[in-house]
């Protein structure tokens, strides 16, 4: 068959472009070898969510006395857990299929290649056929990065995907990576009752956050029970027994752990095998596509996005370099992307959100800066629902008053980013933030008092 555009994979990239790409009158095709939707949707960042739900929902019933409420027996069933978590993939993945009918997208299973000239390839069970397109864009995503030294087998080293799935719960489990994956699951293995331990090789955990959110989600893990080492490695996994021996070396030396299970999260590693990059001249390097501001690659007619090119591998990432692809082809003329100004969230609890520069990359860029910080034990609503722990930390120039960066630790802060992110593209300055009314009691108005102390206008401190 002929189209306008191919996409080759259905993640929250492929099947943004694609639905975008019919919106526009194009005439769309997109190739899944596996489920509409890709890891994100079913694998990733759904039902990891739907997971930690479960987690926030006993934690709550582990505490409600603190409401005075007492619930006398209660119990989780980790198999139903489980089971929820995989029946909000499904319904999501179903969502996407019926996204695909509404906007007349032709929906191709089996495995997509290039195959020459505007031409794809699909393989399904040993079959294979030819599409023809003048656009195709490769949105193929990524996978758990598999360490050298520790072989993941999917009973005792695991990754993420089997993470999520696992038949019974561990009593003890290692985690290795203290990234946004590694923390989400160290969280909702500890608050269900397994005894984790954390190992991340870099000084501190969530090492790509601003230093305070980290020793801040570092007191609280710790104070929860879970045993963080950082600056260490795990150097082997002995799986010959009933568990796993981990060796892990530290700055005290070396260390053995007995558990029931390794978790492996020390990062992805894009899908870019058997796609006909090679055969096509489709030039990449560290296993990323090279493209250009519009996600051209060098190869006319050929396009990628999402976690194959570079950028940070997150899915509103995806789906925004979906968007401008398919709008660039169009001749709409959209704005580059701002890398600088894409969100980053941890659905742990509490949770963290960030956005911009932290205070040592802004001070590493040479701006002479203004720090507002206001903690949510200040604040009404926190105290009122329970969750004090966290604050809300801004970075401005001091010269020209642009807002740098903005940095969360708390409850829903996940949601309160959107403000920050929507005034940075704007270009608003912190006394526009000052000066609008945020609604009282609410987690949000943290912001507003945050940015006021960086002008030393704050109220409540």
């Amino acid at each position: 068959m002929k189209f306008d555009i191919i996409v080759i994979g259905s993640g929250p990239g492929g099947y943004v472009a694609a639905i975008r790409a019919s919106q526009l009158g194009k005439t769309v095709a997109v190739v899944e070898k596996a489920e509409l939707g890709g890891v994100c949707l079913n694998w990733g960042c759904i039902p990891t969510k739907a997971l930690l739900k479960s987690a926030q929902v006993y934690e709550y019933l582990k505490h409600s006395a603190d409401y005075g409420i007492t619930v006398k027996e209660f119990n989780h069933d980790f198999e139903a857990v489980v089971k929820r978590s995989r029946g909000v993939a499904n319904n999501m993945s179903k969502g996407i299929e019926f996204l695909m009918k509404k906007n007349k997208i032709t929906v191709i299973k089996g495995y997509g290649k290039l195959a020459g000239s505007k031409k794809v390839e699909v393989d399904l069970d040993g079959k294979k056929e030819i599409h023809e397109a003048d656009h195709i864009i490769l949105a193929t995503g990524a996978r758990s990065r598999e360490l050298p030294n520790i072989k993941q087998d999917g009973k005792k080293v695991l990754g993420y995907r089997e993470a999520m799935v696992l038949p019974e719960q561990p009593k003890t489990m290692v985690v290795i990576g203290s990234g946004a994956i590694g923390m989400e699951f160290a969280y909702f293995y500890n608050t269900m009752g397994t005894k984790v331990t954390v190992v991340e090789f870099m000084p501190r955990i969530l090492p790509v956050e601003d230093e305070e959110v980290s020793k801040a989600m570092e007191k609280t893990y710790k104070k929860n029970g879970v045993d963080i080492l950082v600056n260490s490695s795990v150097e082997a996994v002995d799986t010959a027994g009933k568990g796993c021996k981990v060796s892990i070396k530290t700055p005290e030396g070396m260390k053995t752990i007995e558990c029931d299970i390794v978790l492996s999260a020390a990062g992805i590693v894009t899908n870019l095998e058997n796609l006909g990059l090679e055969a096509a001249g489709v030039k990449t390097d560290k296993g990323k596509v090279l493209v250009d501001d519009f996600y051209k690659t060098n190869v006319a007619g050929v396009y990628a996005i999402g976690d194959i090119v570079h950028g940070p591998a997150l899915a509103h990432v995806a789906s925004a370099e979906g968007i401008t692809c398919v709008e660039a082809i169009a001749g709409l003329h959209p704005h580059p992307i701002n890398y600088n100004n894409i969100p980053g969230c941890t659905y742990t609890h509490p949770e963290v959100a960030s956005v911009g520069y932290t205070e040592a990359q802004a001070k590493e860029k040479g701006y002479d800066i203004k720090v507002g910080k206001f903690p949510f034990s200040a604040s009404g609503k926190a105290s009122a629902s329970g969750h004090k722990d966290g604050f809300v930390k801004v970075i401005f120039d001091a010269k020209y008053g642009e807002w740098l960066g903005c940095h969360m630790v708390g409850e829903g802060v996940t949601d309160m980013i959107a403000e920050a992110v929507v005034a940075r593209n704007l270009e608003t300055t912190g006394h526009e933030i000052i000066k609008s009314i945020h609604p009282h009691p609410t987690m949000s108005e943290a912001i507003m008092e945050a940015v006021a102390q960086a002008y030393n206008e704050c109220i409540h401190l």
